[in-house]
């Protein structure tokens, strides 16, 4: 084993310690990848290998400074909207609430101060 090597199981057996009784301060993982950039119609494009979390046809924002290719960020999906459309006319067991059930009794109003209540 190379001395590199023997720094490398060293910090490992480290960071496992360190995290280990820390699981909060979880490492973030890395893998490091070789690609290649090529021309897709009039735009450049760089294959993603597979056994990333990224699927196809994720939005990503692609950070680029001075020209060099920095880092890339999934973009925030907007919520879908709730089709009620789908759910109309399915509960048709369902009545309307009769005028008698409507009706609540009086009751004296709770202040927020429990002191000033009746006991």
């Amino acid at each position: 084993m190379t001395d590199d090597n023997k720094v490398g199981e060293e910090r490992k057996k480290f960071n496992m310690r360190v995290f280990g009784s820390a699981p909060w301060l979880k490492g973030i993982e890395k893998q490091r990848h070789r690609t290649k950039v090529f021309k897709s119609g009039n735009s450049l494009a760089v294959r993603i290998p597979s056994g990333t979390k990224l699927s196809a046809g994720m939005e990503m924002d692609l950070l680029v400074e001075d020209g060099q290719f920095l880092s890339y960020d999934p973009v925030e999906q907007p919520k879908r909207m709730f089709n009620i459309a789908k759910v109309a006319g399915s509960a048709t067991s369902l009545k309307p609430i009769r005028r008698e059930d409507r009706i609540f009794e009086d009751r004296p109003l709770r202040s927020r101060d429990k002191s000033k209540d009746e006991p």
